[in-house]
């Protein structure tokens, strides 16, 4: 009878102790991005983000197009001027809508005037070409370095609001309260250095894409120049 007791006791304080143990809740990383002290930093760094994307996606396209060359373009090109034939040449060019295409085609179009303004002609030319393919890499640098900020300036933010919670009702400090809002701020950084990364990323691959261009149209325009000094 008294071990059935203690046994009941035992049971007893044992579910007192379990209901008096601070009960632990997970937080999903879907709860921590989208929490409300710091939606006012994570919207603005998604939609860097998206714009971000689209940007590569678009430049993309664009360099695609201008890195693709027809087959045997300056071989034919060769061919009709040393034939005489600058029309099908220029007929060539406009067929073909590409930086290098459009170079030659200056060229063409100055064939009679001294090779030099040709080859000034030409250079003015890459030069509004090499300006059209950097239109909007500006846009990826820039997010890649607002981005790390914005989301340091949320976590500051977020610090600056919790400890200033604390010291105006110090006899209510909850350090559950505390931690709670100090990672709920900290998360806009994690985010801000996430889209950071992943635009700097984006940012130096279209660089690189954009210095393979710039290569082609140097070929070109040394080769069309050769072409016109053997044919001087």
């Amino acid at each position: 009878m008294q071990i059935s007791l203690l046994m009941v006791q035992a049971t007893e304080a044992a579910e007192a102790v379990a209901t008096q143990a601070p009960q632990v809740t997970e937080t999903s990383y879907f709860q921590l991005v989208f929490a409300k002290n710091s939606l006012w930093i994570m919207i603005p760094l998604f939609l860097m983000l998206g714009f971000a994307i689209y940007l590569f996606v678009k430049k993309m396209i664009v360099l695609t197009r201008a890195s693709k060359e027809e087959y045997n373009f300056m071989n034919n090109i060769r061919d009709f001027i040393h034939d005489g034939k600058l029309d099908s040449a220029l007929a060539l060019c406009k067929g073909n809508d590409t930086p290098s295409a459009r170079l030659i085609e200056k060229g063409l179009n100055r064939i009679g005037h001294p090779l030099e303004d040709i080859r000034t002609a030409i250079e003015n030319e890459g030069n509004l070409e090499v300006e059209r393919l950097e239109k909007g890499v500006s846009a990826l640098a820039t997010i890649a370095a607002i981005a790390p900020m914005l989301g340091f300036l949320g976590t500051v933010v977020g610090m600056v609001s919790a400890f200033h919670a604390m010291a105006a009702d110090p006899n209510n400090f909850n350090i559950g309260t505390l931690s709670n809002g100090i990672y709920t701020a900290m998360i806009t950084t994690v985010a801000g250095l996430v889209v950071g990364v992943i635009t700097l990323v984006l940012h130096n691959f279209i660089v690189s894409k954009i210095s393979n261009v710039v290569y082609l149209l140097e070929v070109r325009t040394t080769e069309f120049m050769d072409l016109l000094h053997e044919n001087a």
